[in-house]
């Protein structure tokens, strides 16, 4: 097939964002959605591996992995986290919704450790759940342990006392993911989720310089953005999160931090039409988070270059070099998904993204 065949004609030496990305096979990159995890001397790259003809976003195969040392070639190094076969019964059963895979190291446990936004088969996008694998192998195979919702008997540590005792008004409603009848503080639907946990769509997640690891999620019908506390294994919540842009109608979320302060790139909410980014800064990872409004710059600014963000990298070897990781979805042939990599500049308080039709790290 043309979209999955392309000529690799020896080695890239550039970005050219929007084209194909041959393998090491000659085979365009099948990872979307995805995150990078670099590891003695290599990056892996993790996403959603799409499979010919597939509409929509349902998991067929599961996670996939590439290595590289420079970031321009990548190695196929196979499925890191395969799907359950139909009939199996898992949570990660061969159809569900499996999206925007991340994996993490801890030093402490030496293990390797995978989050994604998990929808069981069937259950549209009820579920909001975070599933969690685990590898001792930074290419697995991954281990599946659970799904979950976040912070299940816990409050927000900025959530209101008043809303605490107050009834919600969303209990057994469901909502369209890009608005609510109003605002999700009046509707209270932290506290509708209260006891069996907070919804987790869109995620990412950040390891901060102590260790400490995080998970950056929409909830509440994704009106809100939280950003939660993982146990020292990584395995689990702490019980401590924050609620963020309260009823602004945030997702894929894309964290990192440089000089001391935190930043954050986001997307409005329009399906899988590309729209205008949002970016917010921070001295706390638990706030105050202000907004910095769009960072992209130039024409297609206001559509994110016809993509939308799933990562931020630093660049290994380049103090204060960051890149920028979105995807160009095409729902009618997901396997057709290009990627758009881009460098991140910055100017005074604020990162800025201009398009390049081609660019190299130097």
């Amino acid at each position: 097939m043309a979209i999955l065949s392309c000529s690799a004609n020896g080695k890239n030496h550039s970005f050219k964002p929007g084209e194909l990305w041959p393998d090491n096979n000659g085979v365009h990159i099948n990872a979307h959605g995805g995150g990078i995890l670099f590891e003695k001397g290599k990056y892996y790259w993790f996403g959603e591996h799409k499979t010919e003809g597939e509409k929509g976003n349902v998991a067929n195969v599961g996670v996939h992995c590439y290595s590289s040392k420079d970031l321009y070639n990548w190695k196929d190094e196979g499925i890191a986290l395969s799907v359950a076969p139909e009939g199996s019964g898992s949570d990660i059963e061969r159809g569900c919704i499996l999206e925007r895979p991340k994996v993490i190291y801890n030093e402490k446990t030496k293990k390797y450790v995978m989050y994604f936004h998990l929808e069981p088969k069937g259950a549209g996008y009820t579920g909001a759940l975070s599933g969690i694998a685990v590898s001792d192998k930074v290419c697995g195979p991954y281990q599946y342990l659970k799904a979950v919702r976040p912070n299940a008997g816990y409050w927000a540590v900025n959530y209101p006392d008043e809303l605490k005792e107050k009834s919600s008004k969303a209990e057994g409603l469901r909502f369209p993911g890009d608005r609510l009848p109003e605002h999700p503080d009046s509707m209270n639907i932290v506290k509708r989720d209260f006891g069996k946990g907070q919804m987790a769509r869109d995620m990412n997640l950040f390891v901060d310089e102590d260790g400490t690891a995080y998970h950056i999620y929409s909830s509440e019908e994704n009106s809100t953005l939280h950003i939660a506390q993982l146990t020292d294994d990584y395995l689990n919540y702490t019980g401590k999160y924050a609620r963020f842009f309260i009823g602004r109608f945030m997702e894929a979320p894309a964290l990192f931090k440089k000089d001391g302060k935190y930043y954050l790139m986001m997307s409005g909410c329009t399906g899988w039409a590309p729209n205008a980014a949002r970016s917010a800064v921070a001295d706390s990872i638990f706030g105050k988070w202000k907004e910095l409004g769009n960072p992209c710059v130039g024409e297609d600014a206001d559509l994110t270059f016809h993509s939308q963000s799933t990562y931020i990298l630093p660049v290994q070897g380049h103090p204060g070099k960051f890149i920028y990781l979105g995807d160009r979805w095409t729902p009618e042939n997901a396997i057709d998904g290009r990627y758009i990599w881009l460098p991140v500049e910055f100017e005074g308080n604020r990162f800025v993204i201009r398009w390049k039709e081609e660019w190299r790290l130097e």
